[in-house]
């Protein structure tokens, strides 16, 4: 049994919790049985109102077509129908771990009661969960309004009429009301969002490690994180930013001074800078965290009131913005680590050669590393272009908006990826740095991820490629983020 179960309920999950289960640790997933009788109350009521009222997607059409009844001969067929025709993803397949999450998400939103499906569709999900079934699924196919593509090829898996990239499960019955139900969800785009909110917080936590090594390489002036000069302007993310750095540095009472009078921004502003960033990947994670246990099926179905209400829950505005926001901060913070990456082959500020080389005059020690940590740079700064920027009209009119939180989601991978990139660079120059100046790390608490890095990294300060020095540093940054 797994030490730390992931219970699913629709009320408490977790991006921690997602990234785990997405990660391939199916034995951690419970489902409360309450979530099953939630669900059959819910599945109860909306066959019966469905037969006294217009329920949308049950009795008539969906988009444009919501005017449009489903006559009685074909009411039958009509969930089929609905999954086939919305079945339509296109280009590469989604990765394993987003299709994981996904369904993980689409479960944990159908255990809160209020879609309306048969309860055998949250015993199907969890089934493939736990055996680690795979169904296919497309990327492409949604723009903030529902994952329409992505839960359609998942439920038509379900029902044995798609295929199964990995496993698979015995094929249950969609009902006419099962289908618009299961697909009235953004559980694709939020799990693309939750995984890259994980990793964008340990890659933030990381980059105060980084910063550090690199403040002590560069002989760093301490007032720029002392706790009066942060009292008078208390943002949170400064203010944890600050806190952070003197616990690395070992400030205590009055460290020394650094130096210089004033250092570059890349140390002085790093308070500044960071903070932002910390403050919209917690608010991101905030979202999310209401996003991931909502109940935003259209309709939704609401047993205490005996009712389906019609409304616009699949609208992730919040998301879309959310997701814009912390990309643009992180690429500020990924121009505060490129431009201390400046510093560190400068000897002005290091007293080391240029360049950290050692060898013949002309050596070019880590010159190269500025090249790939500003490639990977212009790449997160496109990929923190703002996607809120636009919108689409689609169903001959009547959905005249769009959030494009699928895209939002997208780019926050691709910004994580390239600021990954960034980082590493940095790191690998800091710790070169501090093994050719041996400089005073013996009590500091940043120690431990100096030795991890000098463990890891090639000792070599030889010109050579670095290429292999650089992966080892990514992969390294997800340990150092819990130092």
């Amino acid at each position: 049994m797994a030490e730390h179960p992931v219970t699913v309920d629709g009320h408490a999950l977790r991006c921690d919790q997602i990234a785990m289960v997405a990660a391939g640790e199916p034995d951690t997933v419970r489902l409360d049985p309450g979530a099953v009788d939630r669900a059959e109350q819910a599945w109860r009521l909306a066959e019966d109102l469905a037969t006294r009222r217009v329920v949308y997607g049950r009795t008539t059409g969906v988009g444009a077509n919501r005017d449009e009844l489903v006559e009685t001969e074909t009411v039958a067929e009509h969930g089929k129908r609905l999954l086939r025709s919305h079945a339509g993803g296109s280009g590469a397949l989604m990765p394993d771990r987003q299709v994981r999450a996904m369904l993980l998400i689409r479960l944990n939103q159908l255990a809160a009661g209020h879609s309306g499906v048969h309860p055998r569709l949250l015993r199907a999900l969890f089934d493939a969960l736990r055996h680690g079934s795979i169904p296919v699924v497309h990327e492409v196919g949604a723009i903030g309004t529902g994952d329409l593509t992505a839960l359609a090829e998942a439920a038509l898996a379900l029902a044995g009429e798609g295929p199964w990239a990995h496993g698979g499960v015995e094929p249950i019955p969609i009902d006419s009301g099962d289908a618009l139900a299961f697909m009235s969800s953004n559980a694709a785009t939020l799990a693309g969002a939750a995984l890259a909110c994980v990793e964008l917080d340990a890659l933030l936590r990381a980059s105060h490690v980084v910063a550090a090594l690199s403040y002590i390489a560069l002989d760093g002036s301490p007032e720029a994180y002392a706790t009066p000069v942060h009292r008078v302007r208390p943002h949170p993310g400064q203010l944890r930013c600050a806190e952070e750095m003197r616990r690395l540095l070992g400030m205590r009472a009055a460290p020394p001074p650094g130096r210089r009078v004033q250092d570059p921004f890349g140390l002085r502003a790093f308070p500044q800078v960071h903070g932002p960033a910390l403050d919209a990947v917690r608010y991101l994670d905030e979202v999310l965290s209401i996003e991931v246990n909502a109940g935003a099926e259209n309709p939704m179905v609401s047993v205490p009131d005996n009712d389906v209400y019609h409304h616009a829950h699949f609208h992730t505005a919040y998301l879309s913005n959310s997701l814009d926001h912390a990309r643009g901060t992180l690429h500020q913070v990924a121009e505060l680590s490129a431009a201390r990456l400046g510093d560190l082959v400068e000897p002005a500020f290091t007293d080391l050669p240029a360049f950290l080389a050692s060898g013949p005059p002309g050596s070019s020690g880590v010159m190269i590393l500025e090249y790939v940590a500003h490639d990977a740079l212009t790449q997160l700064r496109q990929a923190a272009l703002p996607v809120t920027l636009g919108t689409a009209v689609v169903s001959r009119g009547l959905e005249d908006h769009a959030s494009f939180s699928t895209q939002a989601a997208r780019q926050a991978a691709e910004a994580a990826k390239a600021y990954r990139l960034v980082l590493a660079c940095e790191l690998v120059a800091a710790v070169r740095a501090l093994r050719m100046r041996r400089a005073g790390l013996i009590d500091l608490p940043v120690r431990e991820a100096f030795d991890a890095a000098e463990e890891t990294l090639d000792p070599s300060l030889a010109d050579r490629p670095l290429t292999e020095d650089v992966q080892r540093a990514c992969a390294l940054l997800d340990s150092l983020a819990t130092i």
